[in-house]
């Protein structure tokens, strides 16, 4: 089965990321990484909000109090509060190591897991330098062992929360792992490397399906719990980032995009990239989990 996802808003996005659908708000969070932007759409009434960031905001995670968002930001994590503006930072992440974060998402204990990537010097190749980790409500940070990585992306969790999903994009193949108090049983799931695109973010619908963001392959595709593609979204831009479900009944799936690396000429023929999307699909996604801890 295919489908086509529309443009719902011309954002422009250098790097829009981490697109995350609040249930209470019906609200629309994601970022434009390179932009240093916290964005939010709200579809009943097409508004916008922007918040400036710090540093470079690569992933967050909505928390249990509303007032409040965890912030995966290029050099660690802090909470930010919504209408102050007030920033409290909780850990730095590798300190001392080429890497930023990037990816990440709550599982369905209310713990942030994420990973990094590696930030390369000019003329260097990009290597396996960053990890994955997960923050818990006590704001305690573990390192996980999945790594090491060069982009870390894909990060989700099937609805009993009993696996993960995760990848290095430059290796182009989704992992899977059971996930617990302990992540062990490390398998491959999907295989992209004889494919165009490479697996960028994903989300998981309530029969554990996975949808994951095709970067340069211009769409979205669903896998089964066995790793089988059953349906396509063709995306109108090159670069999609990464999806999420939305919408009063969950079955409105959204997709951030990206102008990063594309030269004026290929604009030209890509007027959507850095837009958001959206499409009608026949399955309904979860309510995002909320990180459980707070700040002190």
């Amino acid at each position: 089965m295919s489908l086509t996802a529309a443009l719902v808003l011309d954002a422009r996005n250098t790097l829009g990321e981490g697109v995350t659908w609040c249930v209470r708000s019906q609200s629309l969070y994601w970022t434009d990484i390179h932009a240093s932007t916290l964005w939010r759409f709200r579809p009943a009434d097409s508004s916008t909000r922007h918040w400036n960031m710090p540093e470079r905001l690569a992933s967050f995670a909505l928390c249990d109090d509303d007032d409040w968002l965890l912030l995966g930001l290029a050099s660690g994590l802090a909470f930010f509060h919504l209408e102050s503006g007030e920033t409290i930072r909780i850990a730095e992440v590798e300190p001392g190591l080429p890497t930023r974060l990037n990816d990440g998402a709550c599982d369905r204990q209310g713990r942030f897991v994420f990973g990094t990537l590696h930030e390369p010097a000019a003329g260097e190749a990009r290597r396996a330098a960053g990890g994955f980790y997960r923050l818990h409500d006590n704001l305690v940070l573990e390192p996980l062992p999945l790594g090491p990585v060069a982009i870390s992306n894909s990060i989700a969790f099937s609805p009993d929360g009993a696996t993960m999903y995760y990848c290095d994009s430059m290796r182009r193949i989704v992992h899977r792992c059971r996930y617990g108090d302990r992540v062990t049983d490390a398998c491959v799931h999907v295989d992209l490397s004889r494919q165009q695109g490479e697996p960028d973010g994903s989300a998981v619908d309530s029969e554990d399906g996975l949808w994951n963001a095709e970067w340069g392959a211009g769409r979205v595709v669903r896998y089964d719990c066995h790793g089988k593609p059953d349906m396509v979204v063709a995306v109108p831009t090159r670069q999609p980032t990464r999806v999420a479900f939305g919408g009063e009944h969950l079955n409105v799936l959204y997709i951030t995009s990206a102008r990063d690396g594309l030269t004026a000429q290929a604009l030209t023929q890509d007027p959507q990239a850095g837009g958001l999307f959206a499409v009608e699909v026949p399955f309904t996604g979860m309510p995002e989990p909320r990180f459980a801890g707070r700040p002190a």
